[in-house]
């Protein structure tokens, strides 16, 4: 069931660009976060607590299994996958990080490598 699902959304690149899409909201977050921080903290701690960073990188995991290995098997690149592992590593890499500037800064190059391996996984399937 799950296959035909992934199949057809990925028919047509469909999990990539909701990949992608997934990314830039991604970039909003850290982007609002900061800014929400910064404005009102005593409530914008939920915006930053690890589980928010957590389930993200869960679902950018999911994602990335779903369309880049479904790519692989598609055209057999094996170039857009290990692009997105990159961006997910990076991704993973920065939740270590201590909360601020250099951790948004270093989960938006992730998410930035990721979405171009999804891009040119999209790309590639087309």
């Amino acid at each position: 069931m799950a296959s035909r699902i992934a199949s057809r959304f990925a028919a047509d690149g469909m999990l990539d660009r909701i990949a992608i899409g997934v990314s830039a909201l991604c970039v909003m977050h850290c982007l609002a976060s900061a800014a929400v921080v910064a404005l009102l903290s005593t409530v914008a701690g939920e915006f930053v607590a690890d589980w928010v960073h957590e389930l993200g990188l869960g679902i950018a995991i999911l994602l990335g299994a779903l369309a880049l290995g479904r790519g692989i098997v598609k055209h057999g690149y094996i170039m857009p996958p290990a692009i997105g592992a990159l961006g997910l590593g990076i991704m993973g890499g920065a939740m270590t990080l201590p909360h601020g500037s250099g951790e948004i800064v270093w989960t938006m190059i992730g998410v930035g490598i990721l979405a171009l391996g999804h891009d040119l996984n999209r790309r590639a399937v087309i």
